[in-house]
């Protein structure tokens, strides 16, 4: 049953981020406009391009269970500075700080699962069990 839960854990976290990847791609002018309101200037074609490659790359890694260090560490390269980038909720107006506090204890939530999944591995259910390892006798001295 573990596994089973590993699995749809994994399937949730690599729906989030393969959602993300998509949207930001999509609605690029949208997203143009949203990095220029929080101070991301720099090439901002590139910065799209590339986080979302490594958003899909890492979604799909770790939903199939391939690479999960791979996998949790381009989504943690991305997560992590845009969580505190964006819900900055310290210096945010009254009148939006919790709502903005919420999303970012969902966020650092989120990243704790993919911690999770770094620290304790993808269990059963993963591309890697379809892949024979061969592994060879040992000999005997």
């Amino acid at each position: 049953m573990k596994d089973l839960f590993d699995l749809l854990a994994r399937a949730m976290i690599a729906t989030i981020s393969l959602f993300e990847a998509f949207t930001s791609v999509w609605f690029m002018h949208r997203t143009k406009e949203t990095m220029l309101e929080y101070g991301l200037t720099w090439n901002p074609d590139l910065l799209i391009y590339s986080t979302a490659l490594a958003l899909a790359i890492g979604g799909i890694f770790l939903l199939i269970g391939y690479r999960p260090a791979l996998a949790v560490t381009l989504l943690l390269l991305y997560w992590v500075p845009v969580t505190f980038i964006v819900y900055s909720f310290w210096d945010d107006p009254r009148h939006i700080r919790n709502v903005q506090a919420i999303h970012f204890m969902k966020n650092i939530a989120f990243i704790g699962g993919m911690i999770h999944v770094l620290v304790y591995g993808t269990g059963k259910y993963s591309v890697r069990r379809f892949f024979g390892v061969t592994k060879l006798p040992k000999e005997k001295w």
